[in-house]
């Protein structure tokens, strides 16, 4: 579950960014949830490696 909190943690730390972006029109909160999308992208890729570890040597 602690992967599931940081998955969570690093959406909700982009909330800001994507409110002033979509709302506000703010590109360079737009460049920061580009980013932070590709960030929870690797995330996600390193917990789905590891879950299928996980998977394989159970």
């Amino acid at each position: 579950m602690e992967q599931f909190k940081v998955l969570h943690d690093l959406l909700m730390s982009m909330e800001k960014d994507f409110q002033k972006f979509y709302d506000g029109g703010n590109n360079a909160a737009g460049t920061r949830v580009r980013k932070g999308l590709q960030d929870l992208k690797n995330k996600c890729q390193e917990i789905r490696l590891d879950v299928q570890n996980r998977k394989n040597n159970a």
